[in-house]
């Protein structure tokens, strides 16, 4: 048994080497795309310079004024600013010591329960706002940032407080007694009557709730969500129900799904397939919407015309209008590489002045209705900046996260390691 497990590990780090040695990409990126790439991560760093409170660190949900903070914005931001500080795009102590307050900040003052942060919160005290539930998955969110972070300051009294934060979370008791992780909790009514049940942003939940080395939930939890499988323009797909590109992308900012085989499923063929098929259904309405085009495209959750909505394609829900958010194709860049340097160069160069700004893209635009945000959201942010590094660096966050010994127990407990599918 354990020569079988040994023999296991071995070929998942061999694959994992072996990928992340080797060119991500077919083909080469040119001077002229690295750098405007290399900018817009830069730019859109700056979301989190200005948008997190000084004395907690709490990062805004939005650069609406009056925003509060948002858990996994702030997950995004503690990630941002250790990749920053590998850079040298801070001064030097910055990024270190912006890191440890909000992990203290987390740790000392933030309200939870259980362990699970609330999804909005007041970025100065740390307390529950709007009403806001104890989420599961915002709090996962949170924590790939800050177990993150850690890894960049090996040794650390970050890396400490990182792994405190994780260990305090009761992972079973979000179960509530069933097989599936409960979306949230809160104070007035106790549990929320939604469950983690199918395909979408949830594996990063998953992976960290199944691999903690504290309160974690049964490994067979992991079989217990729906896979729903359908086709578009001859892709097949293991699709979300909204079919929203950030579902295929938010997981896949931390983990590497490249050398990892669910039963047959590999994930990360899976968002590829699922970013071109958001191409194509956006492709079948260019003669109703303006916006829509081989070099315009992306549907994703995000601001619109009419507020915030679960834009997607086929399969799924498919909901649409001609709303176009460029962060979805700034996340799928690791999974379609030409289609989504030549969206962002689209967007840059035609529509600059409009959706460009000092923290990189603004949230969405609709050329038929003239609409364009005239604001930021920080988790839209935050997948940008995550994906743009793996991309022009080598799967660099993905070095780091793999390691974890959490996200290595998640693979042996699931059998994630056995039979590596093929990487196209």
């Amino acid at each position: 048994m354990w020569i079988n497990k040994l023999f296991r590990k071995l070929v998942f780090f061999l694959t994992v080497f072996f990928f992340s040695s080797s060119a991500l990409w077919a083909a080469p990126v040119s001077v002229e795309d690295r750098a405007l790439l290399t900018q817009i991560q830069k730019d859109t760093l700056q979301y989190f310079v200005h948008m997190s409170d000084k004395k907690t660190g709490l990062t805004r949900d939005s650069s609406q004024p009056g925003s509060p903070a948002s858990i996994a914005a702030t997950g995004f931001s503690l990630a941002a600013f250790a990749i920053a500080d590998s850079h040298g795009w801070l001064p030097d102590g910055y990024a270190e010591n912006y890191v440890r307050k909000t992990l203290k900040a987390l740790l000392r003052q933030t309200e939870h329960e259980q362990g699970f942060f609330f999804h909005f919160i007041d970025r100065q005290s740390g307390k529950r706002v709007w009403g806001s539930e104890a989420s599961s998955i915002d709090t996962a969110l949170l924590l790939a940032g800050a177990l993150l972070a850690g890894r960049y300051f090996p040794g650390s009294d970050i890396e400490r407080m990182a792994q405190q934060i994780y260990n305090r979370i009761n992972w079973a008791w979000m179960l509530n007694g069933s097989a599936l992780v409960c979306m949230g909790w809160k104070p007035e009514s106790g549990f929320l009557p939604y469950y983690w049940d199918s395909y979408n942003e949830l594996i990063i939940l998953q992976a960290l709730a199944i691999g903690a080395s504290v309160n974690p939930i049964p490994p067979q939890s992991w079989q217990e969500w729906v896979r729903w499988e359908d086709e578009y323009a001859g892709k097949k797909i293991i699709y979300s129900h909204s079919g929203s590109l950030f579902t295929y992308q938010y997981s896949q900012a931390f983990i590497d799904f490249r050398g990892l085989n669910d039963g047959g499923i590999n994930y990360f063929d899976n968002s590829k397939n699922a970013t071109l098929a958001n191409l194509e259904y956006s492709l079948a309405f260019r003669n109703q919407y303006r916006g829509y085009s081989e070099n315009s495209w992306g549907l994703s959750a995000s601001l619109g015309p009419g507020g915030y909505k679960a834009y997607g394609a086929k399969p799924g829900e498919g909901l649409q209008d001609g709303t176009v958010a460029p962060y979805a194709a700034i996340g799928s860049i690791v999974f379609s590489p030409e289609e989504a340097i030549r969206a962002i160069r689209y967007f840059h160069d035609n529509y600059k002045d409009r959706l460009y700004g000092h923290f990189g893209f603004k949230g969405a635009f609709n050329l038929d209705k003239n609409w364009w945000a005239d604001q930021y959201l920080g988790i839209d942010q935050g997948i940008s900046f995550l994906m743009l590094e793996n991309f022009l660096n080598e799967g660099a966050v993905w070095k780091r996260f793999m390691p974890l010994e959490a996200v290595q127990t998640w693979i042996e407990r699931t059998g994630l390691a056995g039979e590596i599918a093929p990487v196209n």
